[in-house]
């Protein structure tokens, strides 16, 4: 591995009131998703991408492509990258979960790092995918690599990366259009950089 990973979060999506589980639903930038993209793609004007790669959800294709401009780079879709699936709770509020899944939203809270919403997946599952194809792009591409994910991918990616348990892993702040910078030496991964936002 040769040079960083800036691994970004996408920029906002337009917000629902109240708060749904929204995992792999493919939903656009809000129109402050886009100004952030254009704050970081000018941000890391200097910085020379030797490839970027995101998720196949649309809402990181769109962070991607602001981000890296006019640069001449290939954007590739990994879809191990693509953000965790809740399953039948997707769309759904924390009450409507409640309602019709009773007992199961606080099942989750109990497990966080296993449980499985019908249908979808835990962050263990998520890790479990997630994890060796981010090592094998790291591994495979010579650096500064661009990698534009989702909060619950990029959680899983930190805590793997630091031996953080995944129980914990809504301790790591990720808020939109955030910077993560993650370098490798000697086969050990060192994160340089968490949340960092412009």
């Amino acid at each position: 591995m040769g040079g960083p990973i800036y691994l970004l979060r996408h920029g906002q999506i337009e917000q629902f009131r109240p708060r749904r589980f929204v995992g792999q639903l493919d939903l656009p930038l809000a129109e402050a998703g886009k100004i952030q993209a254009r704050d970081l793609r000018d941000f890391l004007k200097d910085i020379k991408f030797s490839r970027i790669f995101t998720s196949p959800l649309h809402r990181t294709g769109q962070t991607a492509e602001i981000v890296a401009g006019n640069r001449a780079i290939d954007i590739t879709p990994v879809a191990a990258l693509t953000e965790i699936s809740l399953g039948a709770w997707e769309g759904l509020t924390v009450a409507e979960v409640r309602e019709r899944f009773p007992g199961e939203y606080e099942k989750r809270g109990e497990d966080l790092a296993h449980y499985r919403p019908a249908g979808g997946e835990s962050f263990a599952d998520l890790a479990r995918r997630s994890l060796p194809a981010f090592t094998r792009l790291a591994r495979e591409h010579a650096g500064p690599l661009l990698v534009v994910a989702h909060a619950g991918v990029n959680r899983v990616l930190l805590a793997s990366l630091q031996q953080i348990p995944l129980k914990d892993l809504l301790l790591i702040p990720q808020d939109y259009c955030c910077l993560n910078i993650i370098s490798a030496e000697n086969g050990s991964w060192h994160v340089d950089a968490i949340n960092k936002t412009i």
